[in-house]
């Protein structure tokens, strides 16, 4: 293991990591909302919002999926050192990581099933761009209608359709972060 692993992970742990949970959970509680989030210093092509993400979300019985491009030596030691989740294929993972472009086609993911559908794929996606426009959100978390820059609409009404199964989302860019639970209708 590299010397690289061992660097960029939380300086406090137990104060970052809830620091960083509050922030994930909130923008999973309400869609559209974009957040900074910061505490981490992964090595590329991990963004610092994935992460702290994977920081915060993973550990050695949780799978991580690694998309094309992300299934790089120095990210799976990172991860193995920082938080002993297994890197997995992607019909196995409980969270995919990388690109939006790498992590297609999404029906390679788990949607859950009847008896348990907390056991579904949550895609943590690195987008081009992160805005509060673009595709109209609708649902639990959103007063009236709210916006967030997505690809690709028709994949996530097609997601919406499986509730209460289905794929949640945690969009990137950068140390920004915005999330879209399937419970979310989108137009």
């Amino acid at each position: 293991m590299q010397g690289l692993a061992l660097e960029g992970g939380f300086a406090t742990p137990a104060v970052d990591a809830a620091h960083a949970f509050r922030v994930i959970m909130d923008t999973m509680a309400r869609p559209g909302t974009v957040k900074t989030i910061r505490g981490a210093q992964p090595p590329a092509p991990l963004s610092v919002a994935i992460g702290v993400c994977i920081l915060t979300l993973c550990d050695h019985e949780t799978p991580v999926y690694l998309a094309k491009g992300y299934n790089a030596p120095s990210v799976k030691e990172w991860i193995a050192f920082h938080t002993g989740a297994p890197i997995v294929n992607a019909s196995d993972c409980l969270f995919a990581v990388g690109s939006w472009d790498s992590l297609l086609p999404l029906e390679q993911y788990s949607l859950g099933t009847t008896e348990y559908p907390d056991r579904s794929t949550t895609v943590i996606a690195e987008l081009p761009r992160l805005d509060t426009n673009g595709a109209t959100l609708s649902g639990p978390g959103i007063k009236a209608t709210a916006a967030l820059s997505i690809p690709h609409v028709a994949i996530f009404q097609n997601n919406h359709r499986h509730y209460p199964l289905g794929l949640d989302f945690i969009f990137s860019n950068g140390d920004r972060l915005a999330a879209l639970p399937r419970s979310t209708e989108i137009s």
